[in-house]
């Protein structure tokens, strides 16, 4: 049987502050987003979770989160770079305000096929760039136990890929991942198919008792003005 784990990364800089992060603006983790990874490794550590293989993202928050999380598994790091979220391209490190002024505001429901900024991913190219990732994944480590650390947008995509939604249209439900956050796929077979469940989602038991900044959404920030948090990319909150 085959188990997915799709792991959110820590509160990051990035979830805190203006900055659109790719590789060169992610400054890694907070403190808060430090705390959180340690209080998920300590969680795994009990036993609750017997993987065979740990894949993350190469973008630092995610790197930062799988090196604090691996020794609970026991497993080398398999650094992946095709579970990254959304790529930004040339608004990478920039404010929010500076890349929606020099690039637009993205409009992923009305131009799915428009990359964010140049050098970067439209929404059907990151939908579709995830479904090969998890397809790749999931075939090249059949009937295991998979931990993926990776991002909100790539755990937002498994929902498509899995229920097999329109990659290039936005979904009408509204996805909330929480940082550190588990999410549990298992591949079943029912009456002659493979079909993946849903066994978990959002599953933050670990952080009962510590507090999060939530950053605003990208569509309710300002084109103008400063001092209000926003999210990195328009898929991460």
């Amino acid at each position: 049987m085959t188990h997915l784990y799709l792991i959110r990364h820590g509160e990051a800089w990035a979830n805190v502050q203006p900055i659109v992060a790719g590789m060169r603006g992610d400054q890694g983790l907070t403190p808060r987003g430090v705390a959180q990874a340690q209080r998920l490794r300590d969680r795994l550590a009990r036993g609750e979770l017997k993987a065979d293989v740990l894949i993350s993202s190469t973008l630092p928050r995610a790197r930062q989160t799988a090196e604090i999380v691996r020794p609970a598994l026991g497993l080398p790091i398999i650094f992946d770079d095709e579970v990254q979220e959304l790529r930004v391209g040339a608004a990478d490190g920039m404010s929010n305000q500076e890349a929606w002024s020099t690039f637009g505001l993205p409009d992923f429901a009305n131009a799915p096929l428009r990359p964010i900024a140049p050098g970067g991913e439209s929404w059907a190219a990151f939908t579709l760039r995830v479904a090969h990732a998890l397809t790749r994944i999931t075939s090249e480590h059949a009937g295991r136990t998979i931990v993926v650390i990776c991002h909100g947008g790539v755990i937002d995509c498994s929902f498509i890929h899995f229920f097999r939604m329109p990659g290039m249209v936005v979904p009408s439900a509204d996805f909330h991942t929480r940082n550190t956050s588990i999410t549990h796929w298992e591949l079943v077979n029912r009456r002659g198919r493979d079909l993946w469940r849903l066994n978990v989602y959002n599953d933050v038991a670990h952080l009962h008792d510590i507090g999060a900044i939530e950053s605003l959404r990208w569509e309710d920030t300002e084109l103008t003005g400063d001092g209000h948090p926003a999210s990195p990319v328009p898929t991460e909150e």
